[in-house]
């Protein structure tokens, strides 16, 4: 059995002049060596050309899809254009490996990317077509236009094997990565996920409701500031008459309300006391409200009264 040196740490008593410390003191332990892991290694290898395969096809594909746009538009946006044929099968695949371990999640991405395959190898083909008819115009009806053709076409083919092949290699690839669950495991997954999804709904729609919520406080604001109630523009009216103290008695607490509002539920609710009054306000409406504003307010009520 192989084994590998390393160098562990522990802590021992050290005593100096009859003083002891614990220290730190170092010292060598041989450890087992596991066995090469050759599946794993094979495996990330495979993985790493499958890789270098997509590049190369990615590369193919732009450059024989974007020489067939270019005829009909500018160089840039043709091979832009042309990036996406692979991208978009590449992008599928991604997806069916995001969901290797959900059968049926992963069927979709999988057919989607096959169609997108099968375009892609089309536009291949097509250009390999084209550049036929190119020759045919250009050799015109010479004997040896033939031999042109035919080497066109078989570009166009191969070209569109390229993609096959690479398509053909990343499925095989994840496959072998992807670990179905049995049918009850899958059904636990399904409602985990479901729970976690109405979790995540939920912070929107809360969001939602409390957005919703302040602009029906503001609107409020500015109906009650509108109609002439701001006690802070409210003309100063004569001193209110001693009234005997009343008995205390707890108004409904409703919110949100605007100052006016709360003094005014206070007075419908038999306060009258001042203190009383800018307690039930700083209570229900505004914890900051200034004394000033609310002895203001009640005096304006109580004169429209």
């Amino acid at each position: 059995m192989k084994t590998r040196t390393i160098t562990r740490k522990q802590l021992v008593p050290h005593t100096v002049d009859g003083t002891t410390h614990l220290v730190l003191d170092e010292f060598p332990v041989d450890v087992p060596v596991p066995p090469r892991d050759w599946d794993r290694i094979i495996l990330n290898a495979v993985t790493a050309a499958a890789a270098l395969i997509a590049t190369a096809c990615i590369v193919w594909s732009t450059a024989s899809i974007g020489d067939l746009l270019a005829q009909a538009t500018i160089a840039p946006a043709a091979y832009a254009a042309a990036a996406v044929f692979d991208l978009v099968w590449l992008g599928c695949m991604a997806l069916e490996w995001l969901a290797r371990y959900d059968h049926a999640r992963a069927a979709f991405p999988r057919r989607a990317g096959y169609v997108a395959l099968a375009v892609a190898m089309a536009a291949i083909a097509a250009h390999g077509a084209i550049a036929d008819q190119l020759a045919i115009g250009l050799v015109g009806a010479a004997v040896s236009a033939h031999g042109a053709i035919a080497d066109q076409l078989a570009i166009g083919l191969v070209g569109a094997a390229v993609s096959a092949l690479a398509k053909t290699m990343w499925t095989a690839v994840l496959r072998h990565h992807a670990k179905p669950l049995d049918r009850r495991t899958q059904q636990w997954v399904d409602a985990e996920r479901a729970k976690a999804g109405g979790s995540l709904a939920m912070v929107a729609v809360r969001r939602e409701l409390t957005r919703a919520e302040a602009l029906i406080t503001a609107e409020r604001a500015a109906l009650s500031g509108h109609s002439g109630d701001d006690p802070e523009t409210a003309p100063e009216d004569p001193e209110e008459t001693p009234k005997a103290p009343e008995p205390h008695v707890s108004p409904p607490l409703s919110g949100p309300m605007t100052i006016t509002d709360a003094v005014r539920t206070a007075l419908s609710a038999g306060i009258s006391d001042p203190d009383a009054v800018l307690r039930y306000v700083r209570k229900v409406a505004d914890a900051n409200a200034k004394e000033e504003s609310v002895a203001r307010t009640l005096r304006m009520i109580r004169s429209a009264s």
